[in-house]
């Protein structure tokens, strides 16, 4: 039974881990979509800020995959990576959309 709990918990780890590095790369690749001048009319830092930051987001995630397929790192990385993935699309990917929505002209 033992043996069964902790093969359990390395899938549900392993299934973890992958979802929250589809996060990461999301973030990423909405991250490298708005153009430079998006994030400075939106006040959030610059793109390459922003995308170099995601980067390191995408990275600690596939480190924090398990072995073999990842680095098997700690939880640690898992968490970091996805606060960062976090901040970005929740406080800087609304207001790109925001201020694309107006260069635009696509008022909502």
């Amino acid at each position: 039974p033992g043996a069964m709990i902790a093969l359990i918990q390395m899938w549900i780890f392993l299934v973890l881990a992958v979802a929250l590095l589809a996060i990461e790369i999301w973030a990423l690749v909405n991250a490298l979509r708005f153009r430079p001048d998006a994030y400075v009319a939106a006040g959030k830092r610059t793109k390459v800020f922003w995308c170099v930051l995601t980067g390191v987001a995408v990275l600690l995630g596939f480190l924090s995959l398990p072995y073999p397929i990842g680095g098997g790192s700690s939880m640690l990385f898992m968490l970091a990576g996805v606060i960062i993935a976090g901040i970005f699309l929740a406080d800087v990917l609304p207001s790109l959309k925001r201020v694309m929505g107006r260069a635009q002209g696509n008022r909502r």
